[in-house]
Parts: C-alpha cells; structure tokens; sequence
C-alpha cells in the first residue's frame, strides 16, 4: 500500500516548467543533444531511439513521445540522446559506443547525475538492455522492444518469408538479396493477391502464425474475431515492418553489418510451430473457411528447401542482438499485446529483477506518455525502496491530462488520432512458437 501512495502522490503534485540549458554537438562523431532544466532533480534519462531506415535523418530524439520530453523536463528530469555515429538500420553497436560516452561526457561536461536511466523505443527498447548488462546504469525502461534478442527476431522473420514463399510467391528473395525494391514489391502484391480468396487468407494466417505476427493492428478497435478481418489486419503489419525486416532494406542492413545470413531454418517442423502458436484456431478456422485441409500446406513446408545461417553471422548478431539476462540493474519493460515485434519477446527476456508490464492495445510502440511515464515511475520506486510497488497503473496514467493519452493510428488511411484510455492488463505471454 506504501508503495501506491508513493507513486500516486509523485503524479499528483503540479509542476511548472523550468529554464532549460542546452547542449549539442558530437563526440566522436555522433551527433547528440543535451537538456537540462534549472531545478535538475539529478536523473538523467538516456534515450536511445528506434530503427531508422537509410536516408531518414530527424533531430536527435529526446523521448518517444514529445508530450513525454516536456513532462520529463517540468519534473527536473535531464535527458541526453544521440544519433550515434551510424543511425541507421541495426545500429546496436554504435549504440552500444556512443551512448555511454554521452553519458561520460554529460558527468564530465556538466554535473555528475544522482542517477542515470537508459531508456529507449523499439530498437531502442533492445539497445537500453543492452546497455544495461554491458555498462552500469541505476535502472532500465525498455518500451516495445524485442528482447528475446535480434537472433530469434531474424529466425522469426525468416519463417514468415518461408511461408510466403512456399505457399505463395516462390520468386521471394530471403537472404542476399539482389533488388530489394523488386523484392519488396513482389511481397506486398503477394499479400494483397492472398487476400482476395479465403485459400490465400488461410496460408497467410498460417504464415503470420508460425512468426508470431499477431491478427490485430487497430490501434482504435478492438482485437477482431472473425477470420477476414483478423488476417486482413496482420497482413498490415506484413506490408509494414515485415516488409523491411522480412524481404527487404531491414534484412539486407543486418546482413552487411554481420557479414552473412544470421537465421536458419534447418531442422524446422511447421506443423509443431503451428501448434505452439497462440493464433492456431484461427489459422484452423480460416483453411475450414477455405474447404481445403491445412495438411496440405503444412506437407509443403516439409518438403521444401530450408535455408542455411552462416556461423560467423549468427556471432555477430548474437553479439549485437542478444541480450544476456545479467541485467545489472531493475528493468521494467513495456509491451502492447498487439505488437507485431512480438509480445512473446517480454517473457523471452529472462533478467533476475524484471518487471513486464502491458497495455491490451495494437500496433508497434503504441504506448501513450501517460503510460510510458507510469512506467518510469515504477522503475524508480524499485530503484528508490528496493522493492516494486503495488499499484493501480491505470488510475496513475488517467491522472494524466488528455495530451498525454493521444495515440495515431498511422496503419490507417488517414491516420486515426484519438485520446485513449490508459490500458494496463495483466498478461502472462507464452513462448515463441520457435524454440
């Protein structure tokens, strides 16, 4: 109970925004910048943003929410990022550089902090682990990230491309890719040719199944329960994140960078993917809504070619991709059950003081800064008493004003902007269908 009055109190009390020094500049050669308010509380939150694709060059990002930079800096919180001196695609290494040297020069540069925080979205969210077992720093907040490591995420993809291209597109490139527009494109027509029959809805839900790509992406709506729209809406994340990470620019960068293909499928049996997968009924009840057994493609898959790794790749992905589970600090991670990163990769990260939290929400990262916050908050009371508190986190986040709950819905044309409920479940995810 103590725990609760602490963190409710901590969000009631008003604030006024403070002066605020800034700094920017490079050390050795990424670019970062600085924030301090005037009455600095002696936390410095060290964000570390998402993946950007090539050509992608925004200011430095202070937060993953702007509304959540500006209550940050009102309650006296400093925050530092940087670009690093590579920002773009899996950028983990240069991260893993850069950002403690932002924090050497930070403690050198201005004051040394009462507390550094690493905490970052998406890439970020696996950055801010790894940052975490690798240097000392007094807390972690991993929002959305894949933390069952870069590895099975690869592996993941993988046996989506391996579905689409032995039930549906047989040109699809996998691995060393030679045109990855070309490649890219031949997926998305693949996707919206299979959702035209319910034969190619039902190879498309087993695709989706087998990688653990979930059949909800309306950030707005509730998750669906009929077959059409529940395949519809995972083809969305197909044609978004997976259409990079699976078959096109996200699959090449990772393959430059580790010198090879990092994921295989020797050895693979689908069909006891699809039974470990939690969207196996679905999978079942689109090929009953087809009229053709799900045997059939099941018997496709075993049959056809699989794909080798290459040892030194997997090595250099595992070494920039993987987290270890030795965090050295409490880490608090923040999943959206609708995450097509996979909610399975929360419970995939195995650390000795964790604290999973979830919002019964889709999309990738589609948490809002009142729940980000309250997440924060958690942290800090564990990092604070030594013990994590107990707490109504949904009435903590709707303290919050209706700029703090603002979510977009981008995966809709237009995007869907509207003020959300703060969502906080309690969830227990189950493991990847890939052991």
């Amino acid at each position: 109970m103590l725990g609760k009055l602490l963190l409710a109190v901590s969000l009631m009390m008003p604030v006024e925004p403070s002066p605020l020094t800034v700094h920017t500049g490079q050390t050795d050669g990424a670019e970062y910048r600085v924030e301090v308010p005037s009455r600095w509380n002696g936390t410095l939150l060290l964000y570390s943003h998402g993946t950007y694709p090539a050509g992608y060059n925004p200011p430095v990002e202070m937060a993953s929410r702007p509304a959540a930079r500006d209550e940050l800096l009102a309650r006296g919180y400093a925050l530092a990022a940087s670009r690093y001196r590579v920002p773009h695609g899996h950028a983990v290494p240069d991260a893993l550089r850069d950002q403690p040297a932002l924090v050497s020069w930070f403690s050198r540069e201005v004051a040394k902090p009462r507390r550094v925080i690493a905490w970052g979205s998406s890439l970020g969210g696996l950055t801010s682990v790894m940052l975490g077992e690798r240097s000392r720093f007094d807390g972690v907040l991993a929002l959305c990230g894949a933390l069952g490591g870069a590895v099975m995420r690869s592996n993941q993809l993988l046996d989506l491309g391996f579905v689409f291209r032995t039930l549906l597109e047989p040109s699809l490139e996998l691995t060393r890719i030679t045109d990855v527009p070309v490649n890219e494109k031949r997926a998305v027509t693949a996707i919206d040719s299979a959702l035209t029959t319910a034969h190619g809805r039902a190879r498309l839900a087993l695709a989706n199944a087998v990688a653990g790509i979930p059949a909800w992406s309306r950030v707005h709506e509730t998750r669906p329960t009929d077959v059409v729209t529940a395949v519809t809406q995972a083809a969305v994340h197909d044609r978004t994140l997976a259409r990079s990470l699976a078959w096109g620019s996200g699959r090449a960068d990772i393959e430059t960078r580790a010198g090879g293909n990092p994921s295989w499928n020797t050895g693979v049996d689908y069909r006891v993917l699809l039974e470990r997968s939690a969207q196996k009924d679905l999978v079942r009840a689109a090929y009953r809504d087809a009229g053709v057994p799900v045997e059939e493609d099941l018997r496709a898959l075993a049959a056809a070619p699989r794909v080798e790794s290459e040892a030194k790749a997997v090595r250099w992905l595992h070494e920039y991709g993987d987290p270890t589970g030795h965090a050295k600090a409490p880490v608090v991670t923040l999943h959206a059950l609708g995450d097509p990163t996979g909610v399975e990769h929360a419970g995939a990260y195995r650390a000795r003081d964790v604290r999973r939290l979830y919002v019964n929400r889709a999309g990738h990262c589609m948490h809002t800064a009142a729940e980000e916050l309250v997440a924060l908050r958690v942290l800090e009371h564990r990092i604070s008493s030594g013990h994590w508190p107990v707490a109504d986190l949904n009435g903590l986040a709707g303290q919050y004003g209706p700029e703090m709950r603002v979510l977009q819905d981008w995966t809709t044309t237009p995007p869907r902007t509207e003020i959300v409920a703060p969502g906080f479940v309690t969830h227990h995810p189950g493991r990847f269908p890939r052991p």
